[in-house]
């Protein structure tokens, strides 16, 4: 089986061609043609957020987004911000802990909003697909209108991937989302964590918050042989943002324990297979 020589895409998950002797997916020869320009996109970063005087920081409990809110508050100062997490039903409770917990060290206020996701979790389940991107779009929603309400005009988010080649984009009303991690190496994350009161949840898959993902990764799994995060950490690894060795270990089939399995069942009213 061919495998990319720069990323971790394989003939599973991407389409190989040999180019000069060296297997490539096709993403990593756009990426070839059209570099990234690392040192552009945190210069941009710098630029906009000394122009931000009020965010909030959408805030998961996960290990990227208290880098993000130690980031904003510490490094980039932002006069005014407020950490909003979103429980959408299916968090662990270590993720709301480490949130409360990082927010009062940091001294940001932290608001808790609930919400029931339930049929978003249980599709994806029922047909073996990931609940991300879905899960994703209605946070940021949710997000967009809280911001709206509030009066801020930013959303500060842990996310690693730029998009395309610059760390912001605009929503709709008028609301910028800033992807405040963007090409920021994991290791200069994992240096943040230590200096935090952070405590790593042992969850299945990449995660450090959400139950479903482990769950859901493992069904994907067995109905299609590979994760449904190789795209994104293909990226990652292309962006020498991961090591391929970590990429690797993160894309493996991930066993889930008992009880979450158990307790996810019951949440989303699923019987046992």
């Amino acid at each position: 089986m061919l495998k990319c020589s720069l990323c971790v895409h394989d003939e599973r998950t991407a389409k190989i061609e040999v180019i000069d002797g060296k297997p490539l997916c096709r993403e990593c020869q756009v990426y070839l043609k059209h570099p990234v320009d690392r040192e552009a996109v945190r210069r941009e970063l710098e630029e906009l957020m000394g122009k931000v005087e009020g965010a909030i920081v959408a805030y998961s409990g996960g290990k990227d987004s208290v880098v993000a809110l130690y980031l904003s508050k510490e490094v980039y100062k932002v006069p005014e911000l407020e950490a909003v997490m979103i429980d959408h039903g299916l968090m662990a409770k270590e993720a709301i802990e480490n949130a409360g917990r990082i927010a009062k060290h940091l001294g940001v206020p932290f608001t808790l909003l609930r919400y029931d996701y339930s049929d978003i979790f249980r599709n994806a389940l029922l047909k073996a697909q990931s609940p991300c991107r879905a899960c994703s779009r209605r946070t940021m929603e949710k997000l967009r209108k809280y911001a709206l309400k509030k009066g801020y005009r930013y959303i500060i988010t842990g996310h690693e991937l730029p998009f395309g080649h610059h760390p912001y984009r605009m929503m709709s009303g008028g609301v910028v989302q800033i992807r405040l991690l963007s090409m920021m190496g994991e290791e200069e994350r994992f240096e943040i964590l230590r200096k935090l009161p952070f405590e790593f949840p042992e969850l299945p898959g990449y995660t450090t918050n959400c139950l479903v993902l482990g769950p859901a990764l493992e069904l994907y799994w067995d109905k299609h042989g590979h994760s449904f995060e190789h795209r994104r950490i293909a990226a990652l690894v292309r962006y020498g943002l991961m090591s391929r060795e970590r990429a690797e270990k993160e894309l493996e089939r991930p066993e889930v324990p008992k009880w979450q399995w158990k307790l996810v069942r019951e949440k989303l009213g699923l019987d046992a297979p």
